[in-house]
């Protein structure tokens, strides 16, 4: 039990700005415990979507969206965004896979990177504004996020390392056997989550979450010969917007 704890503690660590103590072990527990991102991503959802709900109630649409998005950010310390420039700016970039990681490592924002960052942000936060007033606004936020977050563990199966860094224990843990049965519990623990919020909404919204993983691996494989951990951060921010698009989307049609 203490050690299942601690690997939680971990976890929210790697993946949040919460104040909880990491130790030494907070990569390898992460990376071991992929499968729980999802569950992760449910708490951020809930934090960020109780938020949205309660403020609903006297503020604008526009004004809603925008302070949900930020509180996601703040929640998460930001620690995609960095990833979504960069890997804007390397798949912009011309010339060889090595020139491409190359630009990705640069300090310096580019045109590419800056583009992708402000256009996946206010999209969010359109769409976050769009949702109809009410508890379904709380459930979209945590189907989004567990969508984000279930990519993330996808992509990571999916993909092929370029090269050593942060991301190598994740790739070494999501691939092998134990690598498939860590994706069918992060399967299995999403749709545990989305299905009876949302329904055939849940269904959509996470399928729509690993198809956008899928190609975020053919673009990464094509630009820059594998994933990194930028491409894996770009594919959490890419996949929270494509899911509240798709969520819009199905509880407008149904």
């Amino acid at each position: 039990m203490g050690g299942m704890l601690k690997e939680i503690r971990n976890l929210l660590s790697f993946l949040t700005a919460i104040p909880v103590n990491m130790d030494k072990d907070c990569l390898t527990d992460s990376a071991k415990c992929m499968f729980l991102f999802p569950l992760i991503g449910a708490f951020i959802g809930l934090l960020a979507g109780a938020f949205a709900w309660a403020s609903a109630l006297f503020l604008p649409s526009l004004v809603v969206g925008a302070l949900a998005l930020g509180l996601l950010l703040l929640i998460t310390g930001l620690h995609h965004t960095d990833g979504l420039l960069d890997f804007g700016d390397g798949v912009m970039a011309h010339g060889s896979a090595e020139r491409k990681i190359e630009i990705m490592h640069d300090q310096l924002t580019g045109a590419g990177g800056l583009t992708l960052g402000i256009m996946t942000y206010l999209v969010t936060a359109f769409a976050l504004a769009e949702f109809p007033r009410g508890i379904i606004m709380l459930q979209g936020l945590i189907v989004a996020e567990v969508s984000a977050k279930l990519s993330m563990v996808v992509a990571t199966w999916a993909g092929k390392a370029v090269h050593t860094g942060m991301n190598s224990p994740f790739m070494q843990a999501m691939h092998g056997k134990n690598g498939t049965f860590r994706l069918i519990a992060a399967l299995v623990v999403s749709f545990v989550i989305a299905v009876p919020l949302l329904r055939l909404a849940g269904i959509v919204t996470l399928l729509a979450a690993v198809i956008t993983s899928l190609t975020m691996v053919a673009v990464a494989h094509r630009h820059f010969k594998g994933v990194t951990g930028d491409v894996l951060g770009a594919t959490n921010e890419l996949t929270r917007m494509v899911a509240l698009i798709v969520l819009l989307a199905v509880i407008g049609w149904v």
